[in-house]
C-alpha cells in the first residue's frame, strides 16, 4: 500500500504536466486522476490500518493515510469530477485542466501530511495552484483577486513557518507530535497560517470576496476542498494531542457563529455561500472526532450550491424574487438546501446529529444557534419563484452530470452513518428546520441590514492576523477552563 500511495501522489502532479503538452486529451486526464483518487480513497476505507511512510525519520518526515484521510480524499476526489465534467464543454484550455489536476493532487497531498515542513511544501503549491485558476480569465479583478489571496495566504504561510522552526527547535523533529511539548509561541504561529488558511474565524475574512468572484467552478474547488486543506491539520492536530483538541473546538464553535450571522443577512447569493463557507467548516472543527464525514457532506453540498449559483439569472436575492426560475433549477437548489439544513434522507441529516452527539457541554448552545441559523440562511433558495417552461434550458449536459454526482452522493453517503435515522434524532434537527423557516418569512425576509464589509479590506486583513494571534497566545498561555 506505501508503493501505490507514492505512486498515487506522484502521478497527480506527472500528469498535470502531461495534459499541458497533448491538449486534446487534458480534459480525460484530469477525469483519470480524480477517478483515481476515488479508487484510492476506498482503499483506504477498507485498510484496516494507517499506511505510514517514513520519509527523513530522523526529522519526523512522515506520511500517514488513514480513515480520516480516506474522507477527505473522497470528498476531493467527487468534488473534482464534478467540476471537470461542469467544464466538459465550456471553452476551458488544458492550462485550466492542467493547473486543476495540479491542485487536485496538491490538496490530496496535505490529507496524508504527519509533519509540519511536508505540509508547508503542500500548503505553498496549493497556494500558487489557486492563484492560477483565481486569475485564469485574466481580467483585471480576477487578477486583482488572485494576488490578495496569494498575498494574504503567503503572509500567513511565514508567520507558519517560524512556528515550525520553533517546534524544531525544541524537539528536533517536524512531527505533528513535537506540539505536545512546544512552546505557545510556536503553536500560536503554527495554528494562525492553518487558520488562514482553512478561512476559520475572523482569518477567514478572506474568504467571501474570492470565493464570490471566481468563477463558479473555482469558487466550488476552493469552497469545497481547497480550504479543508488548512482545517484538516487542525482535525488531525486536535485528534493527537488532547491539551490542544479544547483549542480547535472553541475556534469551531467561533467559525461557525460568525459565519452565520454574515450569512443571514447577507443579499448577494455567492456571498452567502461564501459565508456559510466559514460557518460549516467552524462544524468540522467543533467535533474533531466525526470532522472527516461532516467534511465530506460540506465539500458536496457547497460544491453543487456553488454551481447552481451559477447559472441563476441573478446573483441577488432581491431580484431572484421577481425572477422565477426553471423548476429543475430549483429542484435542485432545494436538495442542496435541505442537506446543509439537516433534512432527514440526505447525509446533512448524518452529519449534524453525529457532530451533534460529539460536542462539549459548552458548545451545545453555540452550535444550536448556528444550525438554527444555517436554515434561515438556506430558506432563501427553497422560497424562491419557480416556474416550469417548455423553453430550452440552455444548460448543457456538463451541468447535470456534476448535479448527479454531487446531489447523488449526498444520499449514498447516508451509509456513513445510517444508525442517525431514529425518531428521536429526527424531531430536533426538523423543528430546527421547520422554525428557521418560520423566521426567515416572517422576520428576516422583511429586513434590510447591510453588514459592513471594511473588515474585509485587503489592508484590513493583515490587522486581524495581529489581531488573531494574540488571541492564539491568550489561549494557549492560559488554558482556558471554559474551554475543557
Amino acid at each position: 500500500m506505501e508503493q501505490i500511495t507514492i505512486v498515487w501522489i506522484a502521478l497527480s502532479f506527472f500528469t498535470g504536466f502531461v495534459s499541458y503538452l497533448v491538449p486534446k486529451l487534458s480534459r480525460w486526464l484530469a477525469l483519470g486522476i480524480a477517478f483515481l483518487s476515488l479508487g484510492y480513497s476506498g482503499l483506504l476505507f477498507l485498510e484496516p490500518s494507517p499506511v505510514t511512510i517514513k520519509l527523513l525519520d530522523s526529522f519526523g518526515v512522515t506520511l500517514i493515510a488513514d480513515q480520516l484521510s480516506s474522507f477527505f480524499i473522497l470528498t476531493n476526489a467527487v468534488v473534482t469530477s464534478a467540476v471537470i465534467f461542469y467544464c466538459w464543454q465550456s471553452e476551458k484550455s488544458a492550462f485550466f485542466f492542467m493547473q486543476l489536476v495540479i491542485l487536485h493532487g496538491s490538496v490530496n497531498a496535505t490529507f496524508i501530511c504527519a509533519d509540519l515542513i511536508s505540509l508547508y511544501v503542500a500548503l505553498e503549491v496549493i497556494s500558487i495552484g489557486a492563484f492560477l485558476v483565481i486569475a485564469y480569465p485574466r481580467s483585471d479583478r480576477a487578477i486583482w483577486v488572485g494576488l490578495r489571496y496569494l498575498f494574504v495566504s503567503n503572509t500567513a504561510m511565514l508567520f507558519y513557518l517560524v512556528g515550525t522552526g520553533l517546534v524544531y527547535k525544541v524537539n528536533h523533529s517536524f512531527s505533528f507530535a513535537g506540539l505536545q511539548d512546544s512552546p505557545p509561541d510556536a503553536i500560536a504561529l503554527i495554528f494562525l497560517g492553518l487558520l488562514v488558511k482553512g478561512g476559520i474565524f475572523f482569518s477567514g475574512l478572506w474568504l467571501p470576496l474570492t470565493h464570490s468572484e471566481s468563477e463558479s467552478p473555482v469558487s466550488a474547488m476552493l469552497s469545497g476542498v481547497v480550504v479543508k486543506a488548512g482545517v484538516f491539520p487542525l482535525v488531525r492536530i486536535a485528534l493527537m494531542i488532547d491539551t490542544i483538541n479544547p483549542i480547535v473546538r472553541f475556534f469551531g464553535v467561533g467559525t461557525a457563529l460568525l459565519g452565520v450571522a454574515y450569512a443571514v443577512f447577507e443579499k448577494d447569493t455567492k456571498r452567502m455561500l461564501a459565508f456559510h463557507t466559514i460557518s460549516q467548516l467552524g462544524f468540522v472543527l467543533a467535533a474533531p472526532v466525526v470532522g472527516g464525514f461532516y467534511a465530506l457532506t460540506h465539500g458536496l453540498v457547497k460544491s453543487a450550491l456553488f454551481l447552481i449559483a451559477g447559472v441563476l439569472p441573478s446573483r441577488n436575492f432581491k431580484e431572484l424574487q421577481h425572477q422565477p426560475i426553471r423548476t429543475e433549477i430549483w429542484i435542485a437548489l432545494v436538495i442542496a438546501s435541505f442537506s446543509i439544513s439537516g433534512f432527514p434522507l440526505l447525509s446533512g441529516f448524518g452529519a449534524k446529529v453525529l457532530t451533534t452527539k460529539n460536542l462539549l457541554p459548552w458548545q451545545v448552545i453555540g452550535m444550536n444557534i448556528a444550525a438554527l441559523g444555517t436554515a434561515i440562511s438556506f430558506a432563501k433558495f427553497i422560497f424562491l419563484p419557480h416556474e416550469t417552461t417548455s423553453e430550452k434550458s440552455g444548460l448543457k449536459r456538463g451541468f447535470w452530470f456534476a448535479m448527479v454526482i454531487l446531489l447523488g452522493g449526498l444520499v449514498v453517503a447516508n451509509v456513513f452513518y445510517y444508525e442517525a435515522y431514529t425518531l428521536q434524532n429526527t424531531i430536533k434537527p426538523l423543528a430546527t428546520i421547520f422554525l428557521g423557516w418560520l423566521v426567515y418569512l416572517f422576520l428576516i425576509k422583511k429586513m434590510t441590514i447591510k453588514l459592513p464589509r471594511a473588515i474585509e479590506q485587503f489592508d484590513h486583513l493583515i490587522g486581524v492576523m495581529a489581531l488573531m494571534l494574540i488571541l492564539l497566545f491568550w489561549s494557549l498561555w492560559t488554558r482556558s477552563p471554559i474551554l475543557i
